[in-house]
């Protein structure tokens, strides 16, 4: 699991430490990543969609979640992907 963020990566690392996430917290500042996923729709837009996207072992979108609540949002993915 990764997380992005336009942040910078210090203020991505003071996140993630305060959190405690348990993943990586990447920086897009020039919002690149952000458009390849659909998380934004031009480079000029100042704050993303909150979306998951799912990517198998072979590097191929399984699944795009639109819209997440992130308090409830892993524990239903995994369950998913458990087959639960």
């Amino acid at each position: 699991m990764l997380g992005v963020s336009f942040d910078t990566p210090d203020e991505n690392a003071a996140f993630a430490k305060k959190l405690q996430l348990g993943f990586p917290l990447l920086s897009d500042r020039d919002h690149s990543v952000a458009l390849a996923y659909g998380a934004v729709k031009t480079l000029g837009d100042k704050w993303p969609s909150r979306i998951s996207i799912l990517i198998d072992e072979n590097g191929l979108v399984e699944r795009v979640y639109e819209q997440v609540d992130p308090r409830a949002h892993p524990a239903s993915v995994l369950a998913e992907i458990l087959g639960a």
